[in-house]
């Protein structure tokens, strides 16, 4: 058995360095999430009409295109970063390395249709149909 307290075993191994980091991140991107937010419900509610024609005219404008790409990506890694530390305080070990290459992947793709989806609409709003 070892002696001494659990104190004792772990003074001197120090912090892993991240938590602050992460922490400030969360907070950046909860930040921006709400300031994204609440663009787009305001420029929805804005819109004349809720048509598709509206809403592909309205999104073919860099003034929302770029703002819904930029929610997309902070959205999705504040997501990212809260799940992390679900993972991280609930997985076993052994799950533990699998579940965040997971999550990286999922964030990473579902990601990439949102914005692949944005900049379609962003550059053929407005073209003749075939």
């Amino acid at each position: 058995m070892r002696g001494g307290t659990n104190l004792g075993r772990v003074r001197g191994l120090g912090s892993a360095k991240e938590g602050t980091h992460h922490w400030w991140n969360q907070r950046l991107t909860a930040g921006s999430n709400l300031v994204l937010m609440l663009w787009l419900i305001l420029s929805i509610a804005l819109l004349p009409a809720y048509d598709f024609a509206t809403v592909s005219a309205w999104m073919g404008s860099a003034w929302a295109a770029i703002p819904m790409a930029l929610l997309i990506v902070s959205v999705f890694y504040h997501f990212r970063l809260g799940l992390q530390v679900v993972i991280e305080d609930y997985a076993h070990a052994e799950t533990r390395v699998v579940l965040m290459v997971l999550l990286n992947f999922f964030v990473i793709g579902l990601g990439a249709v949102a914005l692949f989806s944005i900049l379609k609409l962003a550059f053929v709003a407005g073209a003749v149909p075939a």
